[in-house]
This record gives C-alpha cells, structure tokens and sequence, in this order.
C-alpha cells in the first residue's frame, strides 16, 4: 500500500483550497463545484495530495485552538526567513522558530484560518523520488 491522501473537513474549502494554490504552490488535482466543495490539492512534487472539503454534517476541527504540534503542514523550504515574511503578508500569522542543532531551520506559522504550517529548511534535506 502507498499514501493517497489525507483530508480536512475546514468551515470553507473553496478559499483555503485558493489560498494553498496562491500562496504555498499547490495545484487543484480534482475539484467538487458543489458542496461539500471537495479539492484536492497536489504538493509541486505530484506525489502528496491533502482534500479540504466543508461538510458541516461531520465535525470540524477548530485548528486555532490547538498547539501546532497536535496537527501541520511541514513544507519544504529554501528561505524560511523570506517565504515567512511572504505568508505574513498573505495572511498567516507567525507562531515560532526553532533552529536546529545541524543548522536546519524550522518555522510555525498558521495559514489564514489557524491551521498550522511548518516551514522546513533543512540542511540536509530528506530524499525525495
């Protein structure tokens, strides 16, 4: 078996799904006009895909009210200092930094709706295929 997906029941899937394309780089992989407004969303590899979907029959987690560690995206990052600053002024908030013992460099942000994003500048960063 391999990873598919995983998914996200979020308040509204259509502007979460727009900001990720915008401002992360993601790319609509498939996409529900409808409600529950089910997207799929493809990282710049292809190979890892989040849903964010908004069906208000299943609960929803409230992302803003738990740590960052309990739940975030980890995303690949050349300058963490410059695309914090570049998501800041789309709408993330900063949580903290945390610098690593080997030089990488972690990043907590949360995106517009308080889910969590962690920017990943590593110096050795992990294989990809």
């Amino acid at each position: 078996m391999k990873f598919e997906h995983f998914a996200l029941n979020v308040p509204n899937a259509r502007a979460h799904a727009a900001w990720y394309v915008t401002h992360v780089g993601f790319t609509v992989a498939r996409q529900q006009a409808a409600a529950p407004y089910t997207t799929f969303l493809a990282d710049s590899t292809g190979r890892n895909i989040v849903e964010l979907y908004s069906n208000p029959g299943a609960a929803m987690t409230d992302f803003p009210a738990q740590h960052p560690l309990v739940f975030h995206f980890a995303l690949v990052s050349a300058d963490a200092p410059a695309d914090r600053a570049r998501l800041e002024k789309a709408g993330a908030t900063f949580v903290a930094a945390a610098p690593q013992p080997d030089g990488s460099l972690l990043m907590m942000l949360r995106d517009p709706w308080g889910v969590a994003l962690q920017l990943c500048q590593r110096t050795t960063p992990f294989p990809m295929p």
